[in-house]
């Protein structure tokens, strides 16, 4: 079966689950409420007006780790993945359309996330947002919607190693909003290299740190690549 149709039908699995569906409309309100929050409260000598517009990303992107979690592990329960198996035999073929499925949705609800999130923090912040410019409004709108892509397919990379919704989301959540935070504070600039605090970067005006806008993201890209190379594998070597 070639790649176009196999697409379609995960699109379409995509599509007729409600909490896949309302994980996508929480990442939009879930990024602006807690930006709006955060710009209410702004100000400071390290005042950063890009950062305290897109400051939800970091809560949105725990809907955009769930959709990829959950569009992926719904294949793993009640021999979901032997039908999809024996509809499209090429494994690597189907994982592929399977994190493209996931990817779409995504990054097209990342890039309205990033529309609102924006407007939602220029109005709060108000004259405190007068310094940014075009260029670093739209990098953050793109970086937005790149960055929740990439942790989405992160999240599905690893479910599909794990075999599990439940171990990556216990294994994500927690490190995302707690750990994350603790080895960033207590390990200078080797933090910088996690997937989240590197992919972040191109939320912020300006960066002390070695990674700069793009290559942070590039960074988190290489996580996401080892997670969808690890659960590809896992796919294609263990028993459906």
């Amino acid at each position: 079966m070639a790649f176009t149709p196999v697409f379609h039908s995960e699109w379409i699995k995509i599509r007729t689950l409600r909490s896949l569906l309302a994980a996508l409309a929480t990442i939009v309100t879930a990024t602006a409420l807690f930006s709006a929050l955060a710009s209410s409260d702004s100000g400071g000598d390290d005042f950063d007006p890009l950062f305290s517009a897109f400051f939800g990303v970091s809560f949105g992107q725990i809907a955009a780790i769930a959709f990829g979690t959950t569009a992926m592990s719904s294949e793993f329960q009640g021999g979901a993945l032997r039908l999809s198996l024996a509809a499209v035999p090429h494994r690597g073929r189907w994982f592929a359309a399977k994190a493209t499925a996931i990817a779409v949705p995504v990054l097209t609800v990342g890039l309205i996330t990033g529309l609102v999130t924006l407007a939602v923090g220029n109005a709060v912040l108000g004259t405190k947002a007068d310094g940014l410019s075009l260029a670093e409004e739209t990098r953050g709108v793109v970086g937005c919607a790149v960055y929740l892509t990439l942790m989405a397919l992160f999240a599905a990379g690893l479910t599909a190693l794990l075999r599990s919704g439940v171990a990556t989301l216990s294994i994500l959540v927690p490190f995302l909003l707690i750990v994350s935070f603790v080895v960033g504070d207590m390990s200078n600039n080797i933090a910088d290299l996690l997937p989240d605090r590197a992919g972040q970067v191109v939320l912020h005006e300006t960066w002390d740190g070695a990674l700069g806008p793009w290559t942070g993201l590039a960074v988190t890209g290489l996580w996401t690549a080892a997670a969808l190379a690890a659960g590809a594998w896992s796919v294609r070597r263990r028993d459906a």
